[in-house]
């Protein structure tokens, strides 16, 4: 079986040590500005700082998800170079080879559907099954419309279909999943950004009566009363974050 590389496992995001240290120097900021803002201790700012794990892990997620998106795009494009192929009268295995040519001059060879279509070139010359490398596929990539090809080109192998039929109607349903994708991801961008702005008032309402009206805030500070408040606002803050992220996911199912 072909040995592949740990990027090509899309459930997991593998980052150089400089991108992690500077995604944990983020979180490491956002803790100390939450200390400061709602306890004003340095002792808080360390209890906190363990908390940005929590940051880099959702950073982690989110760069999956914008791997996988592209991956999508890039596997549409594949599919239209396969199905030219298909049509000039080359045999699936020969067109994969020709795909992954005519990709060439659309992504560099360390874009992740090169990787990929090379990886099952590789496969077939080890004698190996278009059907079995396109499962394997799927399965790493995690991505439906794969997942739903890969099952498809497999019934249509056994069965005898018409393969050239079957890749132009699978592109013709990615096209039409990614633009009502779009849609909706234009629709909620400004929902989105509207979003993270309300996320921000608060900290900046507290940061405004810290920086002005110092007296007023004092009484919240350095005392257990003021303490518990604080981090019962701290909680109920980021579970209104939560949930406005948990609305904007929804809508944009």
């Amino acid at each position: 079986m072909t040995k592949y590389k740990k990027g090509m496992d899309y459930h997991s995001c593998h980052m150089a040590k400089a991108a992690i240290i500077l995604e944990y120097a983020k979180g490491i900021l956002i803790c100390a500005l939450i200390a400061w803002l709602f306890y004003k201790s340095i002792f808080a700012f360390f209890c906190l700082v363990p908390c940005s794990w929590f940051y880099v892990k959702g950073r982690k997620k989110q760069k999956i998800e914008e791997r996988k998106n592209r991956l999508n795009e890039q596997f549409l494009d594949g599919l239209k170079s396969l199905s030219a192929a298909l049509n000039a009268g080359y045999s699936v295995e020969n067109a994969f080879r020709e795909a992954y040519k005519e990709l060439l001059f659309l992504y560099p060879k360390e874009a992740d559907i090169m990787q990929e279509f090379h990886a099952i070139i590789r496969k077939l010359q080890m004698n190996d099954t278009i059907e079995s490398a396109l499962e394997d596929f799927a399965v790493r990539s995690g991505i439906e419309d794969i997942r739903d090809f890969a099952e498809v080109f497999a019934t249509a192998k056994r069965t005898g279909g018409d393969m050239i039929k079957i890749i132009k109607n699978t592109c013709h349903v990615m096209e039409e999943r990614m633009e009502i994708q779009r849609d909706i991801d234009i629709s909620i961008a400004g929902k989105k950004y509207e979003s993270n702005i309300m996320n921000l008032i608060p900290l900046g309402i507290i940061a405004y009566m810290l920086c002005f009206s110092s007296d007023f805030m004092a009484p919240m500070y350095h005392n257990l009363s003021g303490v518990m408040m604080m981090t019962a606002a701290l909680f109920v803050y980021f579970m209104a974050i939560l949930l406005s992220k948990h609305i904007l996911r929804f809508q944009g199912l």
